[in-house]
This record gives structure tokens, C-alpha cells and sequence, in this order.
């Protein structure tokens, strides 16, 4: 079969997954709960490893039950993805509520530009719809998949609002730069998590460990004049999120230098506190260990 062929097979079976009703796609996430956390294990011992480690404090069984909450949230998540493929605006706005809206609407009338940070947290693919709910153009950056199909397919779904624009690490500044030359208004949602290469020189202490951490956000938000907001992110129940935004800083120019990495961190540690089990503890974040001329940047 041809990547074309491929690419428009798995399309359709995109679309058709989408028109599943909610009801019916959560009895298939039970269902595939119990073939990755007891069948067929799921990255399992990873999981493991980094909840005991985040979480020294707590006893074997509640890291047992935050990771069986974690499975579940996982399954939820992945039949979620392709959902909003099929869903209207307002059915989506409906799931995805935002508690102060006005906060971004202050945006608006100032015509000011800012940069919206979040981590692996909830639901993030659904932040799509951000776009269409502060009527101003969104640029994601994206890091392009090796799987042509699956990178066009994605791209499809994660556009499927006009007003977002995926764009690649290396081109945001300059894509960024003909926006605001344009005095198109935008903003730029950064997913500020990713671990970073083994030589990244930005290093903190998180969740107990040391872990680097990328710098695009306050790089960026410094050479653009961007205000700096992070993105809350609760699960009120499955298919429903509340979303909550705080501003860090409104002008980041004169700021001592990692305040806004550090701003980040903090937020999103306290968020993962408080509900561990909606973060991607899949992933093996603390991976890249610091050599020892690392200078650990304090919090």
C-alpha cells in the first residue's frame, strides 16, 4: 500500500472512530486498562521507577493505586485523541471548559502577544480548540514524526482548526517575527516538559531529581515581548476538563535569567502534586542523568 493510500485508509478510520459514541469508546479504554496494566504491561517498570522516585514519601501501595489511576487516565486519553476529529465547536467547548476566559480576552484588547505553557498534563491534545475560544492565531510547535503517514495524520487532526498553525522548533522565531511584522495577533503553546539531549545546560531539582529542561519558552518570550501564562489543566471526569490559566509574568525582558523556566517548573510540579495520576509517567523523563561539572540551578 502507498504512503497516499495509507495516509487516507488511516484517516478513515480516524473519522470512523470519532462518530463512536463516548459511552462506547470508554468501555474499550476498560477494556484496554486491563491489557496494559496487567496482560501486556506498558512501559510499566518505567512508570514504577519514576513514581517511587518523584514520591519517595509514599508507601508501595499508594504508588500502586496512583498508577493504576494513571493506566486508566492513559486509556481515557488515547480514545479521547481522535474524538474532536467529529465533534462541533460548541460540543467541544462544552467538554473543555475555560474557568477565566477573561484573562486571555485582556489579550485581545491590549493587542498584546504571549507565549501559553503546559506540561504532558491532562488532555493535551485538546487544546486545539484554544484558538477558536480567544479568536487569535495559534502556533504549536511540532516536531515532525520519521512516520510520514502518521506525521500527516496527525498534523491533519491537531489543524483542524484554521486558526492553528503547527511549525517547527527550528522556524517558530522566524514565524513568530513575520506575525507580529503583520500585526497578526498570536500566541505560542509550548509543551515544556519534553526531555531535553543529554547536553542541554539548563538543569533543576523536580519532583526530587535533577531534570533538564528546554528554554524555548523564556527565550523566546525575551526576543518576541511575550507575556507568559500557564495552561491548568483538571479532570473533572472522563470526556469533561476544566482549564484554568495563570498569569506568570506580563513582561519577561528585564527578568534575572531563568526565572520564567523556573516559573514553569514550579507550577507544574505543584500541579502534578496535587493529581499525579494525569501526568505522563510513561515517559522516561529523567532518562539523562547531569555530569559533574552540571551546575544544578536552585529553585
Amino acid at each position: 500500500m502507498t504512503s497516499k493510500l495509507s495516509y487516507y485508509f488511516i484517516l478513515s478510520a480516524v473519522w470512523c472512530l470519532s462518530k463512536i459514541p463516548f459511552s462506547v469508546l470508554y468501555r474499550i479504554s476498560d477494556l484496554m486498562y486491563v491489557i496494559v496494566f496487567y496482560l501486556v504491561p506498558y512501559r510499566k517498570k518505567v512508570v514504577f521507577r519514576n513514581l517511587r522516585h518523584a514520591f519517595p514519601e509514599k508507601a508501595e501501595a499508594e504508588i500502586k493505586l496512583i498508577a493504576k489511576k494513571f493506566y486508566r487516565h492513559l486509556c481515557d486519553f488515547m480514545i479521547e485523541t481522535f474524538k474532536p476529529y467529529s465533534l462541533s465547536t460548541d460540543e467541544m467547548m462544552k467538554r473543555y471548559h475555560f474557568t477565566n476566559p477573561e484573562i486571555l480576552y485582556e489579550f485581545n484588547e491590549n493587542n498584546r502577544n504571549f507565549a501559553l505553557v503546559s506540561g504532558h498534563y491532562g488532555n493535551w491534545e485538546w487544546n486545539a480548540i484554544m484558538s477558536r475560544k480567544i479568536k487569535r492565531d495559534m502556533l504549536v510547535i511540532y516536531r515532525p514524526l520519521q512516520n510520514k503517514v502518521m506525521d500527516r495524520l496527525i498534523k491533519k487532526i491537531r489543524s483542524r482548526y484554521d486558526s492553528n498553525r503547527l511549525v517547527a522548533m527550528e522556524h517558530i522565531f522566524r514565524t513568530a517575527v513575520e506575525y507580529r511584522n503583520r500585526k497578526k495577533p498570536f500566541f505560542i503553546y509550548f509543551i515544556a516538559d519534553q526531555r531535553p539531549p543529554r547536553n542541554n545546560k539548563f538543569w533543576t531539582t523536580f519532583l526530587h531529581q535533577p531534570a533538564s529542561f528546554f528554554t524555548g519558552a523564556e527565550k523566546l518570550s525575551r526576543k518576541l515581548d511575550l507575556a507568559v501564562i500557564f495552561m491548568h489543566i483538571e479532570k473533572v471526569k472522563r470526556g469533561f476538563y476544566h482549564v484554568t490559566m495563570k498569569k506568570l509574568f506580563d513582561d519577561v525582558k528585564d527578568l534575572p535569567e531563568n526565572t520564567v523556566t523556573l516559573a514553569f517548573v514550579d507550577e507544574l510540579e505543584k500541579e502534578i502534586i496535587r493529581k499525579p495520576e494525569y501526568w505522563l509517567w510513561s515517559h522516561k523523563r529523567w532518562k539523562h542523568k547531569p555530569d559533574t561539572s552540571t551546575v544544578i540551578v536552585p529553585r
